[in-house]
């Protein structure tokens, strides 16, 4: 039997596929006549034209404002955002950074940040980062520490929390008036395309029954027209600045989101940028496509340990234990509360968070317990702690 190879090329590489065949006959009466003929849509890519992070930085010499999309747990995208922000710096640029995970009522402390009166820990403290955006801050540590080492601005872009939290729950009329003051007067409802691809979302996520989808569309028309009005006010009263924007990349695909929202209030020269990794090919996804190699954070390591945020006390209260805990293995306990891990006081869970964030698995850490007794004052008890 004969057989037919088939080259396919797909973007940067080729694949054969081999066909069992009976003749050559047989080769003709496999292709498909002309009535059969369907428009495949085909987009072709030239891989010659293409282009590295400094073409892109040329190409983006024009613009005022720059969005750069991530996917929130991906180290690779935030490099990437990182070497834009200094690529557009070294340009001789004078740059700002909005910024989607930081909340607006928090813009003083991003300001004495970037100003040097106060560090890292209590930037993250005082924004309440890990009880508002919970991701491992090492994944935008690089970007901070870049903006603050050069006195770039930052901006808090998003809206508080407590007002999308309300809106979820009961729906933008659901707002006090005060609370109504802290979101845009203007907010466009009426794009259809936003809507399906909003619509999209809620329908592919497991929710509650009483689920309403018009407060969840409330929800991110409140954070893209909340961050494109900030952004845009920003723009306005600094046009001798570019201004970055760092946000989900769900916030900036096709345009929907922050950027033509921002640019229906001012008009400036404007681009997109998104990681085309895990997402189907749309040449309309964005102005620019980049295609990063996955880079992993080094694993911080783990007490195991289920923590009790809610009740009151000294320190913070551990509820419970993962399967492979550290803490249980060397002696903690339910109900213990715990006020110190590796010589640093614990108050609270951000206190934690920075007290392991630069740990690693398999080192030893002392943890300092309060452990309730029957009579008496707690118990004051320490451990050696091995993180997994």
């Amino acid at each position: 039997m004969s057989k037919l190879v088939v080259a396919l090329p797909l973007l940067q590489s080729l694949v054969s596929i081999t066909i069992p065949i009976a003749g050559v006959a047989a080769d003709v009466s496999m292709l498909p006549g002309e009535d059969e003929l369907r428009d495949t849509d085909t987009a072709v890519v030239e891989t010659a034209s293409m282009a590295g992070i400094d073409g892109l930085l040329a190409r983006l010499a024009d613009t005022r404002v720059v969005f750069v999309g991530e996917s929130h747990d991906r180290y690779e995208d935030h490099l990437n955002q990182l070497r834009i922000i200094r690529g557009l710096h070294q340009q001789g640029r004078s740059l700002a950074i909005g910024m989607e995970f930081f909340q607006q009522p928090f813009q003083p402390v991003l300001d004495a940040f970037v100003a040097g009166e106060i560090g890292e820990a209590e930037l993250l403290r005082q924004t309440e980062y890990f009880e508002r955006w919970r991701y491992d801050y090492r994944l935008y540590r690089p970007i901070l520490r870049y903006a603050r080492e050069h006195g770039i601005p930052l901006i808090a872009l998003n809206v508080p929390k407590e007002i999308t939290d309300k809106v979820g729950d009961a729906g933008i009329d659901s707002l006090t008036a005060a609370e109504a003051e802290q979101i845009p007067a203007d907010i466009d409802r009426d794009h259809q395309a936003y809507r399906d691809r909003v619509k999209a979302v809620f329908d592919m996520h497991p929710k509650d029954e009483d689920a309403d989808f018009e407060h969840f569309l409330d929800v991110q028309l409140l954070w893209d027209e909340g961050m494109a009005e900030r952004a845009a006010r920003f723009v306005e009263a600094s046009p001798e600045h570019t201004l970055v924007v760092l946000a989900g990349a769900g916030h900036v695909e096709y345009g929907h989101g922050i950027p033509q929202r921002l640019t229906r209030r001012v008009e400036v020269p404007a681009a997109t940028v998104i990681s085309g990794a895990m997402r189907p090919f749309d040449p309309a996804m964005a102005d620019f496509l980049l295609y990063p190699k996955r880079i992993e954070l080094p694993a911080s390591g783990l007490l195991g340990v289920m923590l009790d945020t809610q009740s009151d006390g000294e320190g913070i209260g551990v509820q419970g234990f993962s399967e492979d805990s550290g803490a249980k293995a060397a002696g903690v306990e339910e109900g213990d509360r715990i006020v110190g891990v590796g010589g640093a006081s614990i108050d609270d869970y951000a206190d934690i968070r920075i007290a392991l964030m630069d740990r690693r698995p398999g080192e030893t850490l002392s943890v300092e317990v309060l452990r309730e007794k029957l009579i008496g004052q707690p118990q004051r008890l320490s451990f050696d702690v091995q993180l997994h």
